[in-house]
């Protein structure tokens, strides 16, 4: 026996309002239990005795793995980028001792307002306190969020089960990420004249904009000396365009800007010129 709990005060006549007994033991382990033998497993089952010292028997039994447990990651934050939300913690002490088949990872949660339950946003394993930061590109923009981290102790003994047992949350921070960021600015312009023998144009090309919200790109043009002016009527979907509206014996200017799909715009690439002979 670990522990023993006095009977809980509940009225004698029970109903489907009167409340269920509910009680909680902890146990506290010797660190020197969990050192020995961090692969074992404690089991646990509770015996209920009545007034006159009689049970019906043990409970159903639970097992608990042994392995330490790490605190809580300190001062846990939550910041808004370009880029994504990004976590930052400070460094832990790590466990003396510790076995070359257990491992520590920071485990960061997210849960959005609407959301029931909770979504694993990411893991980061702990070995030198050289990386204590996680960049989360899974949520949701102009929604509030919040995160919790904890740290996770991994069990991997060879011919035996991985066993992972959390420790204590940190504290949560919430963030409301509103998108202000435009896209990356496009790269690699270039525009070729075609017209032998049919109609003029010229052709752009660029790189693409990788950005997971981006929704097209605008295409801006002028002449020498001129005010640069947007020449598509609707968002261009690809790295391409084709300007049939050309005249013999200009030259044109060309810029292209990204747009994500909350209307930011990036800033419009370098030029690229190309003359109608």
């Amino acid at each position: 026996m670990v522990g023993q709990l006095p009977p809980a005060r509940l009225p004698r006549a029970a109903s489907q309002t009167t409340p269920k007994a509910q009680a909680e033991y902890i146990d506290s382990l010797p660190r020197d239990i969990q050192q020995e033998n961090p692969s074992a497993q404690f089991t646990y089952a509770v015996l209920v005795v009545n007034e006159s010292g009689r049970s019906a028997g043990l409970s159903n039994q639970v097992q608990v793995p042994a392995a330490p447990t790490l605190p809580a990651p300190a001062n846990f934050n939550a910041q808004v980028t370009a880029q994504g939300i990004l976590l930052t913690w400070s460094c832990g002490p790590a466990p003396a001792r510790a076995p070359p088949y257990i491992q520590y990872r920071v485990r960061v949660y997210r849960r959005g307002e609407n959301a029931r339950a909770d979504t694993n946003a990411g893991e980061v394993e702990i070995q030198d306190c050289s990386k204590t930061e996680l960049l989360d590109q899974s949520f949701e923009w102009e929604q509030t969020h919040s995160y919790r981290a904890t740290v996770v102790t991994v069990v991997s003994v060879p011919g035996k089960p991985e066993m992972q047992v959390e420790g204590d949350d940190s504290a949560p921070v919430k963030v409301f990420p509103h998108d202000v960021y435009p896209p990356a600015v496009p790269t690699g312009l270039q525009a070729v004249f075609s017209g032998v023998g049919q109609a003029p144009f010229i052709d752009l090309v660029w790189a693409p904009v990788t950005d997971a919200d981006l929704a097209g790109y605008n295409v801006y043009r002028h002449e020498e000396g001129g005010q640069a002016v947007k020449t598509n009527s609707e968002m261009v979907k690809t790295p391409a365009f084709r300007d049939s509206n050309v005249a013999a014996g200009k030259k044109y200017f060309y810029s292209v800007s990204a747009v994500d799909l909350r209307g930011n715009e990036s800033a419009r690439s370098e030029e690229a010129a190309e003359s109608v002979p």
